[in-house]
């Protein structure tokens, strides 16, 4: 059974904000414990509890959680930022990537719209061409030239598999039967 989608916002109530924020924390502590052991890294948690502001709470210990953070302001800044990820950063790319993928999209739909207007245009015998304006024009042919060209380098291809003979392998030697 699923659980209930809850809504994200602050919980008025102060006993079951408290009690949440325990459930929480003790979660999140288990997920950070679970995944020191399961890949093996070093990793710490400090929390502020609203009850307490000036006492953190740090898992797994104060020393050890001190030396996860000296480790990691040991590493050089530029070493910190090749792994940090801004949400700004994060966005960015995946706008990029998304107007690659539209641009993508939009050649593949140019192209098979210019197909459809080659077959259209060869099983109508040429006559539906007038209407169309010159950028269709200009695709027609490049098009056609480009399948045109497609066209004579298979042909070429298959003519010389044809023309060169058949080779035997480098361990093989012909054998010649001479009567004695």
């Amino acid at each position: 059974m699923t659980r209930a989608k809850i809504e994200l916002a602050y919980i008025t109530d102060p006993a079951k904000r408290k009690a949440t924020f325990k459930k929480r924390k003790n979660g999140l502590m288990k997920k950070i414990s679970e995944i020191t052991v399961l890949c093996g890294i070093d990793a710490c948690a400090v929390v502020y509890s609203p009850d307490l502001p000036n006492k953190p709470e740090v898992w797994p210990s104060e020393s050890e959680a001190r030396s996860v953070i000296s480790k990691f302001n040991g590493v050089s800044e530029a070493e910190k930022r090749k792994k940090m990820f801004c949400q700004e950063s994060f966005i960015r790319q995946r706008i990029d990537k998304g107007k690659e993928q539209l641009k993508k999209l939009k050649n593949e739909n140019r192209k098979r719209e210019i197909n459809l207007l080659m077959c259209e245009y060869l099983t109508h015998g040429g006559n539906n061409l007038d209407s169309n304006n010159m950028s269709y024009l200009k695709d027609f042919s490049f098009f056609t030239d480009q399948n045109l060209d497609e066209i004579r380098n298979k042909i070429t291809m298959l003519q010389t598999q044809e023309e060169t003979p058949e080779t035997m392998d480098q361990g093989e030697q012909a054998q010649v039967h001479v009567p004695k």
